[in-house]
């Protein structure tokens, strides 16, 4: 499954690179820690597609027991709201654009208290 993966990452791209490498240097043991320490599983609520582009909306679940992020692991649940856009070439997977809402996780787990509302919204 990991050389499927590979061939599957377009080289000619930053990003894809980084994945590349990062895959053959830590190989499986990086989504072990992804899908095992850190328990994400990705809920797909909408896929758009129009020529080379792809477009996900989904929902990252998760549970924070790492403390990889400066901050003892809290053992809470978290739901984390992500958009991805994917351009493809023959094939390979050649640009990635994506946006998470990772301050709403940091929320969720405790590593941040939410802002106070202003009394006249609240």
């Amino acid at each position: 499954e990991l050389a499927r993966l590979c061939e599957a990452i377009g080289m000619n791209v930053l990003a894809a690179k980084r994945i590349a490498e990062g895959l053959a240097k830590h190989g499986i043991a990086t989504l072990r820690f992804v899908t095992e320490v850190l328990q994400v599983r990705y809920e797909v609520h909408d896929v758009v597609a129009d020529g080379d582009h792809v477009a996900i909306r989904a929902t990252g679940h998760g549970v924070h027991t790492s403390d990889h992020l400066g901050f003892p692991a809290t053992g809470r649940p978290y739901a984390m709201a992500s958009m991805h856009l994917y351009r493809g070439v023959d094939g390979r997977l050649v640009e990635h654009w994506g946006v998470r809402d990772e301050l709403s996780v940091l929320f969720q787990v405790g590593a941040l208290a939410p802002p106070k509302l202003p009394e006249s919204i609240g």
